[in-house]
């Protein structure tokens, strides 16, 4: 053999010895995207200040709980995906500040809420009795069809508990399509379940094979439309 040929090969003059087939087949790989959402639906939570709203969103989208959480200013929102009905559901979900000042800037995102948790603290008899006052806001501002979700939180408080289940089932029971349920978002119990089937509720009173023109009116936008004075739905309840 030609000792120059040897000294070639040696020293990898082919280019072979360095190269990794593996790592070529990956580059060569084409990467699949992420499969784009079948549905993008918006939900909005309201209540009192101090009822938790906060708590309940961030345990659903994040599964984290903050013991000393700040009230929300404003607004706030966080994203999150899942999969029902054999559909890729894209989340957008506001978390409302619940003090009356802020109620000029929260009006604006009842418009296009697919969903709305209204939330009350089982321990605080003041933010039962502020339920009417948030279902005004409804009827003024959200659409008539938007379905609705009463949520007693704090049930990890059960022994400081004032306001009885059944007082919330009376209340939710003189409203047309409102669910209720109990929920701890400290315990992460039953919060998933909850948005999960506000969601599933939200879908049965949608055709799951619309072509994708035609879901402009599920779609979300990241910011609300300029706020103007909407027509007024016909109201839910009647208060005594």
């Amino acid at each position: 053999m030609d000792p120059r040929y040897d000294r070639q090969r040696r020293a990898g003059g082919g280019g072979s010895s360095n190269s990794s087939p593996a790592l070529g087949a990956q580059s060569r790989r084409k990467k699949i995207p992420p499969r784009p959402a079948d549905f993008k639906l918006q939900i909005i939570i309201i209540g009192s200040r101090g009822v938790g709203k906060t708590s309940l969103m961030e345990r659903f989208t994040d599964d984290t709980f903050c013991e000393a959480c700040k009230s929300t200013v404003g607004v706030d929102f966080k994203i999150k995906t899942v999969d029902l009905r054999g559909k890729k559901i894209r989340l957008q979900i506001w978390d409302t500040a619940g003090q009356e000042r802020f109620n000029s800037i929260t009006s604006a995102y009842y418009r296009g809420a697919k969903g709305i948790v209204l939330v009350y603290d089982i321990t605080k008899q003041e933010t039962f009795e502020d339920l009417p006052k948030w279902m005004k806001m409804i009827d003024k501002y959200a659409s008539e069809e938007a379905e609705l979700l009463l949520v007693g939180n704090k049930l990890d408080c059960e022994t400081d508990r004032i306001v009885t289940k059944q007082q919330a089932e009376r209340f939710a029971s003189r409203i047309s399509g409102m669910r209720f349920c109990e929920a701890s978002a400290k315990d992460n119990f039953n919060v998933d379940e909850i948005f999960l089937k506000l969601v599933d509720d939200i879908l049965s009173k949608m055709p799951l094979e619309m072509p994708s023109r035609e879901l402009s009116n599920s779609i979300l936008s990241l910011q609300p439309e300029p706020e103007v004075p909407p027509e007024l739905p016909p109201p839910r309840m009647r208060c005594c």
